[in-house]
C-alpha cells in the first residue's frame, strides 16, 4: 500500500515539475560573523551556515550585540552597517546591498531580526517565518542553534523557485490526495524517530562500554570505601544496587540490540533506547564517583585528582558569577551583587587553605567535603536573594514577577529540557538531590528563560522601521521580539 501511495506522490510531483527550471544549491560565496554580544560557538556556527545551501549566491552575515528591550534592532543593525560594514549597504545608500542576507540577533534585549539585499528579498510573511524558525532555540539561550535554524530556513526562502513555493506545496498535496499526504508523514516520522533510537543507542552503548570495563575496579573501590564517613555510607547506599541496576541495563541493552531497523522506527523502541541510555548514563557516573570516595576518603595517592573533581562544580560557579552579574538584566550593581562579589572572593582563598590543609592532614576528607558543602549552601543562598533582586527590577507586575519566579524554581529543580532530572557526577551530587544547591548555569537559565517568557507575554509583534535615525533609508527588513 505504501508502495501505490509513493508511486502516485511521484506521478502528482513529476507532472508539476515538468517545465520547472532546475534549482540552483550554492553554500555562501562570503560569511561575515561579528559576535559583538560573545555569545556565539564559532567553531560550531561557522562550519554550519558554511555548508547551508542558498537558491543563489549569496553572502551571509550574522550580527550579535548586547542591546535592550527598548532598542530597534533595526535601527541598530544599520547604524553598524553605516558605522562598521558600508559594504553591506547599496551605492546610493537607500537600500542593502545586493546579494546580502543578514541574520542579527540581541540576546539581551530579546530581538532577532533578517534583512536582505533587493534581489533577495522575501515578503513581510517569509522573514517573519525565518524569525519564528530560530525562537523556540533563542527563548531556551540555544543562540548558537538558534541562529543555525535562522539561516537555514533564510536560505530555503530566498529566490526559492516556484516549483518549491508552499503554494506548490499546497497544490502538490491537493492533487496527491489526503492518502499520499498520510503516507509521507508516517514516512517522516518514522525517518526521524528511527535517527532519534539510533542515536540514543550510541549514547547508551559508549556509557555501558566503560561501565562493563571498568565493573572488576568499582567493586574493588566500593569494598574499600569507609562505612564509618557519613559521605562513604551515602555513596554506598548508591552502590549496594548497582549490580542489580546493571543487571538491568544489561537486560536493556540486548532488548534493545535486538531490535531491527524497521522496529527502531517506532516510538516505543525510541522510549526503551532511552531508558537504555539514561540507565547506563547514570551508572558510568556513579562508578565515577565510587572511584573518587575511595581515593579521597582513604587518603590514597589519587586523593588530589579526586579533591579536584569535587571542587570543580563550585569553582565552576564561581568563575562564571561575574559573566552573570554583567548582563544588563543581571543587577550588577546592587547589594546582592556585591555579597555575591564578596562571597567569591573570599570562597576562592578557602578552598586554597582547605586544599592545603589536606595536603598537610591537619583536616579530614570529611571535613573538607563539609566545608564544600556549607560554601555550595551558602552560594545557593545568595543566588536565591539576587534572584529577587532581579526580578524586582526586571518585572513590571506581580503577574511577571510569578513568571520569572516559576521559570528560575523549574532551573534550580534541576530539569532538562526532556524534563528528566540532571545528575552530577561527584559525591555531595550524589549524597544530596539535584535541587539542593543553587548553580550559576541554573540561575542564568532560569534568568534567561524568565525573560522570555516575560518579553513573550508582553507581545513580541515585528517591527519594520530603522527609527529615527534611519533617515530615508528603506532596506527589505524586520525584527520581532522571542
Amino acid at each position: 500500500m505504501l508502495k501505490k501511495f509513493g508511486l502516485l506522490l511521484l506521478l502528482v510531483v513529476a507532472m508539476l515539475l515538468g517545465s520547472g527550471p532546475a534549482a540552483f544549491a550554492v553554500t555562501p560565496v562570503d560569511v561575515v560573523v561579528e559576535d559583538r554580544a560573545g555569545v556565539l560557538d564559532l567553531n560550531t556556527l561557522v562550519p554550519a551556515i558554511n555548508s547551508i545551501e542558498f537558491h543563489s549566491p549569496t553572502k551571509l552575515v550574522v550580527y550579535t550585540y548586547n542591546g535592550s528591550m527598548a532598542d530597534n534592532l533595526n535601527e541598530e543593525v544599520l547604524r553598524f552597517a553605516r558605522t562598521e560594514h558600508p559594504d553591506w549597504i547599496s551605492p546610493d545608500e537607500q537600500k542593502w546591498a545586493d546579494g546580502l542576507f543578514i541574520f542579527a540577533l540581541d540576546p539581551v534585549g530579546r530581538h532577532v531580526g533578517t534583512y536582505m539585499g533587493e534581489d533577495r528579498k522575501v515578503s513581510l510573511e517569509q522573514r517573519d517565518d525565518i524569525q519564528s524558525a530560530a525562537k523556540d532555540l533563542l527563548r531556551d539561550a540555544q543562540w548558537t542553534d538558534g541562529t543555525i535554524a535562522g539561516v537555514r530556513r533564510g536560505a530555503e526562502l530566498i529566490n526559492q523557485p516556484w516549483y518549491q513555493s508552499a503554494a506548490f506545496v499546497i497544490t502538490a498535496w491537493v492533487i496527491g490526495a489526503a492518502a499520499a499526504l498520510g503516507a509521507g508523514a508516517w514516512l517522516t516520522v518514522r525517518a526521524v524517530t528511527r535517527a532519534g533510537s539510533r542515536k540514543e543507542l550510541e549514547r547508551g552503548d559508549r556509557s555501558y562500554a566503560s561501565v562493563s570495563m571498568d565493573l572488576d575496579v568499582t567493586e574493588l573501590n566500593a569494598s574499600t570505601i569507609p562505612e564509618s564517613s557519613r559521605y562513604g555510607s551515602s555513596v554506598l547506599e548508591k552502590h549496594r544496587n548497582f549490580r542489580t541496576r546493571y543487571g538491568a541495563a544489561t537486560e536493556l541493552s540486548n532488548r534493545v540490540h535486538a531490535l531491527t531497523p524497521k522496529a527502531l522506527a517506532r516510538r516505543s523502541s525510541l522510549r526503551l533506547a532511552r531508558e537504555y541510555a539514561d540507565a547506563a548514563a547514570e551508572l558510568d557516573a556513579l562508578d565515577d564517583v565510587i572511584a573518587d570516595s575511595n581515593a579521597l576518603l582513604n587518603r590514597a595517592s589519587t586523593w588530589p585528582t579526586a579533591w579536584d573533581r569535587q571542587l570543580a562544580p563550585f569553582r565552576s560557579d564561581l568563575a562564571g558569577l561575574e559573566q552573570l552579574l554583567s548582563k544588563r538584566h543581571g543587577q550588577g550593581g546592587s547589594a546582592t551583587a556585591a555579597s555575591l562579589r564578596f562571597f567569591r572572593d573570599q570562597s576562592l582563598e578557602e578552598v586554597e587553605r582547605w586544599t592545603a590543609q589536606l595536603a598537610g592532614g591537619t583536616i579530614t576528607p570529611e571535613t573538607a567535603l563539609n566545608h564544600l558543602r556549607d560554601a555550595r549552601s551558602r552560594l545557593s543562598n545568595l543566588l536565591k536573594e539576587h534572584a529577587e533582586t532581579v526580578i524586582d527590577g526586571f518585572a513590571k507586575t506581580e503577574r511577571e514577577a510569578k513568571l520569572m519566579r516559576r521559570e528560575m524554581e523549574n532551573a534550580q529543580d534541576g530539569l532538562d529540557h526532556h524534563q528528566r532530572r540532571s545528575y552530577e557526577p561527584s559525591i555531595l551530587g550524589t549524597v544530596y538531590p539535584s535541587y539542593y544547591f543553587f548553580s550559576v548555569p541554573a540561575f542564568n537559565s532560569g534568568l534567561n528563560t524568565g525573560v522570555g517568557s516575560v518579553s513573550s507575554a508582553r507581545g513580541g509583534g515585528g517591527t519594520t522601521g530603522y527609527g529615527s535615525s534611519g533617515g530615508s533609508f528603506s532596506g527589505s527588513g524586520s525584527s520581532s521580539s522571542f
